[in-house]
């Protein structure tokens, strides 16, 4: 029989503990689900074709890359920390018929490998816009669409913006802001 030493048990404890504190962070906004005719507007402001790849940060279940693979052809990835929304969001991409063209990892936004992304959708909140602003910069190729419904980016100009009058969604309008990530200084 092999003997287990008590600092052993605490150091795989602590790390396991680590780990599992890691991986649970509360969201950094509340699950609101972007209507139909929003998420319908933010694939046409992008100019979502074929040959794009969508990413959706904080994707809930899933509604824009579905929609984005479905009626466009693109392929999709969803981003989101709860795997309440990233297992509704697998449930509706396979009902959809369109399992093959998205993915959904949970994961946190801040820590998702984004740069396959062509085009970048978004629903969270001003400040963490502003938070993700340095992340979407550094990890997308210059010309990479990022749409955002409701929030901006502060400080950083949107290239176009537009508003739809969304009865769906309890007030009277929805306002979109369209970015294009700009090329670096050396190229």
């Amino acid at each position: 029989m092999q003997t287990v030493w008590p600092s052993t048990v605490f150091l795989v404890l602590t790390a396991f503990g680590s780990a599992a504190a890691q991986a649970v962070r509360a969201p950094d906004v509340p699950y609101v689900p972007t209507t139909e005719p929003a998420v319908e507007e933010m694939l046409k402001l992008a100019k979502v074709g074929r040959s794009d790849v969508v990413y959706d940060l904080g994707c809930g279940d899933g509604r824009i890359v579905i929609t984005a693979a479905k009626k466009y052809g693109a392929r999709g990835v969803g981003i989101d920390i709860d795997p309440d929304r990233i297992a509704e969001a697998r449930s509706k991409a396979r009902k959809a018929g369109v399992g093959h063209l998205v993915r959904f990892v949970e994961q946190d936004l801040f820590e998702a490998d984004i740069r396959e992304a062509t085009v970048v959708t978004l629903f969270l909140l001003n400040h963490v816009n502003a938070k993700l602003k340095p992340k979407l910069m550094a990890d997308l190729k210059p010309g990479t669409r990022v749409v955002s419904n409701t929030f901006d980016m502060g400080d950083w100009k949107a290239d176009a913006e537009r508003s739809l009058n969304d009865s769906d969604a309890g007030y009277f309008s929805s306002h979109f802001y369209l970015w294009v990530i700009p090329r670096r200084p050396s190229e």
